[in-house]
């Protein structure tokens, strides 16, 4: 234990390592508290301050310690009491490798280093990968990031207005604390328990521009999509680095995840195994938004990773299943897709926005017909339930649907089950009045009492010449089967606020524009034969 710290705590002790360039990286390390090892090493690089240890969704460290782990929990470069300026990701992939040989280093250790940890934590495991570290043998990233303009940023065009912003004044927060900014902290702090989401232009808060400036949340938001910058932040840039270092993995996801496209990405890349939950971004449990999934949706996270990370780093037992997907309808596990795709017509009426009823989903394509639907500014359509809205996960929508400016197509009740797994899409033939609109599409679960549960959402930007053909507009896998009895309800909406902000239907960037600029929108929905409006449903991942 040369140059560690006694902790206060059974088990625990600190120390310190410096990197390449003369920063110093401190640490928490928990060892099991009988026997004198040698353990295999699991770490957690943290940036959200090392005691935490991620345990919203994890065991704490002592737990894992106690099944045979030796666990280090170390805060990254500018956070906690570690040195140096934080940079959201830009020097975790190399501060990552280092951290892992000076780990596997550590008295006690087997030589053998495993990283786990979900969102932020998740994500820098990649990026350390890259790297190849010797001594890392196997890695558990959670709820990462992928593309972080395409995953992370934004999705399909559009800015993720309230989670990039809260995010922000998180992260912002913590920079002013580390900096000794103790004014800073509590004005950012204070602004984190309701976001100022009301001015003029909701995504440049006035009176917070000091403060982010503390944080990436202004650089994020203002970088083009198309810039270098992003290339040295997303592991999808360091695809061919990571997938040649073979590292085993375990990825984590959740059905109402703000990550779940990022995790997917990653697993598609690099393979390994998945397990996706019916879960928020935390915690993982039974009760997620409005629902109680019951038993077999709590947490079997820790103990999958117990398994996993046996296997790969003291060659004990056996890994976990390669595919754990929880079915949303059953109410279980399944470890395989569903065979095939489902492809279901839209079929209006014209009185669609009005009349919930007038909307159908079906197996042959009707006659056809145009609905319209009318996007006010000054009320735009809230978002509701899913990754993005608070509460998140499953809600009752039911009353949402109601709404004017939502169009709504729904099946008939189902004669047999239906089971959906993977990949969800729409094809929207589409007219606006209007230089550019956005798309808001919710699939959704109609259960015997009419609630209707959201179990897929997707938000697209589009632009006048997006318009002259069908649009595609890509919804977030999911996992559910439809049971008899049952329906399948696609919602279509212009917003959802402050998700997204509000399109101000001009064509100048939302992120940019002040309320008093947007405009009314009007936009048409041609379905029907030879409209090519339809809904497809599980075409794999």
């Amino acid at each position: 234990m040369t140059g560690e710290t006694a902790g206060p705590l059974p088990g625990l002790t600190s120390a310190s390592m410096t990197t390449r360039d003369g920063i110093r990286l401190d640490a928490d390390i928990w060892r099991p508290t009988t026997g004198t090892g040698p353990w295999p090493v699991l770490l957690m690089r943290q940036a959200y301050g090392r005691r935490l240890g991620s345990s919203l969704c994890y065991a704490h460290p002592a737990w894992y310690a106690g099944q045979g782990f030796m666990v280090v929990v170390q805060d990254v470069r500018g956070r906690g009491t570690s040195e140096g300026v934080f940079d959201a990701f830009r020097h975790e992939g190399a501060d990552g490798a280092e951290a892992v040989e000076w780990a596997a280093g550590l008295a006690g250790s087997n030589g053998h280093v495993g990283l786990f940890g979900f969102s932020y934590q998740g994500t820098l495991q990649l990026l350390a990968a890259a790297h190849r570290p010797p001594a890392l043998k196997a890695m558990a990233p959670a709820m990462v990031g992928w593309d972080l303009t395409a995953d992370w940023v934004s999705e399909q065009g559009a800015m993720r207005l309230a989670p990039n912003l809260g995010w922000g004044v998180q992260m912002a927060a913590l920079s002013a604390l580390h900096q000794g900014e103790v004014a800073a902290f509590e004005k950012l702090a204070s602004a984190a328990r309701g976001l100022p989401l009301a001015g003029a232009v909701p995504g440049r808060p006035e009176a917070l521009a000091t403060e982010l400036a503390l944080g990436h949340y202004p650089a994020w938001r203002d970088t083009p999509a198309d810039d270098p910058f992003w290339a040295g932040l997303s592991p999808a840039a360091q695809e061919p680095a990571i997938a040649a270092a073979g590292i085993p993995a375990l990825f984590v996801g959740g059905w109402f995840d703000t990550h779940l496209i990022g995790t997917l990405a990653a697993h598609k890349a690099l393979g390994g195994t998945l397990i996706v939950g019916p879960w928020t971004h935390f915690p993982w449990d039974r009760l997620v938004g409005e629902r109680d999934f019951g038993p077999e949706a709590a947490h079997p996270i820790d103990a999958a990773q117990v398994a996993f990370f046996r296997y790969w780093l003291a060659g004990e037992g056996a890994p976990p299943a390669p595919l754990q997907w929880f079915d949303m309808g059953t109410l279980g596990w399944c470890h395989e897709l569903a065979a095939g795709e489902v492809v279901l017509h839209l079929a209006g009426d014209g009185r669609v926005s009005v009349a919930t009823q007038s909307g159908h989903l079906l197996a042959d394509p009707a006659a056809p017909a145009v609905d319209y639907l009318v996007h006010d500014p000054w009320r735009p359509a809230p978002a509701c339930g899913g990754a993005f809205a608070t509460p998140a996960g499953p809600v009752d929508r039911a009353r949402h649907d109601q709404r004017a400016d939502v169009l709504t197509f729904t099946t008939a009740p189902m004669a047999a089950p239906l089971a959906i797994a993977g990949a969800v899409s729409a094809s929207l033939s589409l007219l606006a009045d209007a230089p550019s609109c956005d798309i808001a599409c919710t699939l959704s679960r109609i259960d015997a009492e009419g609630r209707v549960w959201q179990i897929a959402e997707g938000y697209r930007r589009l632009e006048a010449e997006d318009l002259a053909a069908p649009v595609a507009i890509s919804l977030h896998a999911t996992c559910c089967t439809i049971a008899p009895g049952e329906a399948l309800r696609l919602s279509i909406a212009a917003a959802a606020f402050p998700a997204y902000p509000v399109n101000p239907g001009t064509g100048a960037a939302s992120i940019d524009t002040p309320r008093h600029a947007a405009r009314i929108i009007t936009l048409g929905l041609a379905t029907g034969a030879g409209t090519g409006s339809v809904l497809r449903l599980g075409a794999g991942l």
